[in-house]
C-alpha cells in the first residue's frame, strides 16, 4: 500500500502533528493543508477538511505502527480487503449518458481502477452520477477522476448527424450502446495507457435483455477480456466514475451544441423539450434539428407535425 486515507478529529490531528514534530518530519506548505510533513518519502498531509493523506513508500508501517495505534487508536487497515475484496480488484467500469435525451450526444465513458486508485477515492465522493444533482458537480468530479494517478480513462461521443447516421444503419439502439461500450473498453485496454496491473474483467449496466448483444460485439471486434452485466452496475465503484465522465462529457456537448445554433437545449424528454423542438424545425428546418436532436426519439416526428407509429407493449415471455 503506498496511499492511506481517512478523517482525523481535532484532537487527533494534534496529536498526529505532534508525533511528526517529535520524530523528524520536514514541515511542508501543502495548499488547503493545516500541516505536513515529509520523511523517508513518506508524505504526510492534514487538510483544513479533516481529511488526512499519508503517500510513499512508508505508507504501511506508518499507518500499522503510528496511525492506529497511536493516533486513531483502533485498527482499520485490512479489513476492507477481506470484507469486500472485489472493491480493489484491477477492472473496467463502463456507463452511458444521454440515450434517453432527446438533444444532445450519446456519451460512453469507461474507467481503469486498481487498489490504489479505489483508495485513492474512499473519500473523494466518487458515486452513480444520477445521484448527484449539480452538473458544476458532476464537472469537479470529473476533473479529480482524470486527475488520479493510475486511472487510466476514455470517452466516447456521438451526437448529431453522425449519431443519427448510425442508429439508421443499425436500427436500434441496444446494438449501438454496445458497440460504444465495447469500443470504450478497448481504448481503455489500448497498449499506451500500461494498465498495472491489467484487469481482471469490464463491468457494464445491464442493459439488454440478455448478454449476448455486448457479447456478440465483443467477439466480432476480438475482445477477450471478460464482461460481467449486472443490474444498478452503478453502485461499483469503477462504473460510478464512468457514469460521471460520462455524464460530464453530455452536459458539455449539449451545452455546445445549444452554442452552435442560437438555443439553449433542455435535458430529458418532455413537454418543455418537444416545444424546443418544434420551435427549432419550424424557424431553421429539419437539417438543424437533426445536427442536435436524436431523430427517432417520438419528439422529432411531433416537432414535424408527423404521425406518430403505435406504441408496442412489451411483455415478458
Amino acid at each position: 500500500m503506498t496511499m492511506h486515507t481517512c478523517k482525523l478529529t481535532d484532537e487527533q490531528a494534534t496529536a498526529l502533528d505532534a508525533h511528526l514534530r517529535e520524530h523528524g518530519f520536514k514541515p511542508r506548505t501543502v495548499p488547503y493543508a493545516r500541516f505536513a510533513g515529509e520523511k523517508d518519502k513518506l508524505n504526510v498531509v492534514f487538510y483544513e477538511s479533516g481529511k488526512l493523506v499519508l503517500q510513499g513508500k512508508g505508507t504501511q508501517e506508518f499507518v500499522e505502527f503510528v496511525l492506529e495505534p497511536e493516533i486513531l487508536k483502533r485498527a482499520e487497515v485490512g479489513y476492507e480487503e477481506v470484507l469486500h475484496p472485489e472493491m480493489f480488484v484491477a477492472r473496467i467500469g463502463v456507463d452511458e449518458s444521454g440515450k434517453g435525451d432527446f438533444f444532445g450526444p450519446l456519451c460512453v465513458a469507461a474507467v481503469y481502477v486498481n487498489e490504489s486508485v479505489v483508495r485513492a477515492w474512499q473519500d473523494a465522493g466518487i458515486q452513480d452520477s444520477k445521484n448527484i444533482g449539480s452538473d458544476r458537480r458532476i464537472a469537479d468530479l470529473a476533473k479529480v477522476i482524470r486527475e488520479t494517478p493510475g486511472c487510466h480513462n476514455e470517452v466516447l461521443t456521438l451526437g448529431g448527424v453522425n449519431y443519427n447516421q448510425r442508429y439508421r444503419d443499425i436500427g436500434s439502439l441496444n446494438p449501438l450502446l454496445a458497440k460504444g461500450h465495447v469500443n470504450s473498453i478497448l481504448a481503455v485496454l489500448a497498449p499506451a495507457h500500461h494498465l498495472n496491473p491489467p484487469p481482471e474483467h469490464a463491468i457494464i449496466d445491464q442493459f439488454a435483455a440478455t448478454e449476448t448483444t455486448v457479447a456478440r460485439e465483443a467477439k466480432a471486434r476480438g475482445l477477450k477480456l471478460k464482461i460481467v452485466q449486472r443490474h444498478k452496475a452503478e453502485a461499483d465503484l469503477a462504473v460510478a466514475a464512468a457514469s460521471i465522465l460520462a455524464r460530464h462529457a453530455f452536459v458539455t456537448g449539449l451545452a455546445a451544441m445549444g452554442r452552435e445554433i442560437g438555443v439553449e437545449l433542455p435535458k430529458g424528454a418532455s413537454a418543455a423539450v418537444d416545444k424546443v423542438a418544434k420551435t427549432i424545425f419550424e424557424q431553421h428546418g429539419v437539417g438543424t434539428l437533426a445536427r442536435v436532436g436524436k431523430m427517432h426519439f417520438r419528439t422529432a416526428l411531433r416537432a414535424q407535425g408527423l404521425p406518430e407509429p403505435p406504441k408496442v407493449e412489451w411483455r415478458r415471455k
